[in-house]
This record gives C-alpha cells, sequence and structure tokens, in this order.
C-alpha cells in the first residue's frame, strides 16, 4: 500500500478521472478514447507526494503495459521520472488494486509491448509520429 499525503495532479483532465474513480472505487467510470484505464499510484521522485495517474489498459496475462506518451510531447510526463526512481506502485483495475513494480523496458520485449497498446490503443502510433524522443513504455508486474 502507498501511505503519505495526496497530491492532485495540476491537470484537469487527470484530476478529475482521479476524482471519478475515486468517487466510484471502479476505473470503469473513466475512459480515454473509448478505451479503459487504470490507475497508478507512485510516490513522486521529487516531492515525495503520492500521485496518481490514469493510463489507458494494456494487459496481458495479468501484467500492464504504461506508455509515457504525453500526445506526441517532447518531454516525457512527469510520471515517467516518478517510476524511474519509485518503481513500487499501486495499480488499480476496475475495482481490485494490486501492488506492482515498474520496469521500463527496451529492445524486442518495448516492440511487443508497444504493439499491444497500439492494438488497444492506436494513437500511440501518431503520438510517436509526432516526437523525436523515442516514447518510455513500463511493464508493470505484480510484486
Amino acid at each position: 500500500m502507498i501511505h503519505g499525503t495526496y497530491a492532485p495532479s495540476p491537470s484537469g483532465w487527470v484530476r478529475n478521472q482521479v476524482e471519478a474513480i475515486e468517487a466510484a472505487g471502479d476505473t470503469a467510470v473513466v475512459g480515454v478514447g473509448g478505451g479503459r484505464v487504470i490507475l497508478m499510484t507512485m510516490v513522486g521522485r521529487s516531492s515525495g507526494l503520492v500521485r496518481k495517474v490514469p493510463v489507458m489498459r494494456v494487459e496481458n496475462d495479468g501484467r500492464y503495459a504504461a506508455f509515457g506518451s504525453l500526445g506526441g510531447a517532447p518531454k516525457d510526463p512527469a510520471w515517467v521520472g516518478n517510476l524511474r526512481a519509485n518503481p513500487d506502485i499501486e495499480v488499480m483495475d476496475g475495482t481490485v488494486s494490486v501492488p506492482m513494480r515498474a520496469r521500463e523496458v527496451f529492445g524486442e520485449e518495448r516492440q511487443l509491448w508497444w504493439e499491444r497498446g497500439a492494438a488497444v490503443f492506436p494513437d500511440y502510433t501518431a503520438y510517436q509520429a509526432r516526437t523525436t524522443r523515442v516514447i518510455p513504455v513500463f511493464v508493470l508486474e505484480p510484486r
């Protein structure tokens, strides 16, 4: 269980989705582009505060992937740095929360998860085309 003081996101849509998920106790009440989301709860690398971020639900055999796309912006979303610094997180899928560890993937493993992610959310391909950075991919595995 992640403990500490929660700091809501400065991003309005993220804050609104987290509030809706927490009010319902279920990630199914929100989505992105018609797709389901999971909620990652983590510790901020600089602040030490609890951060919550909904990301697309890309699941395979009890593991999930998180894509640091930020819509193809030239920089990573802040949560990427948080996962790199503090990989022990919680993942909520539906009404179930599970302690997990985030691991950034590269090479063939990244490609496999990228294909899974693009199948769920084709916009990832457009986001990658918009930026020169390689969009980071994390696999979230039960601890």
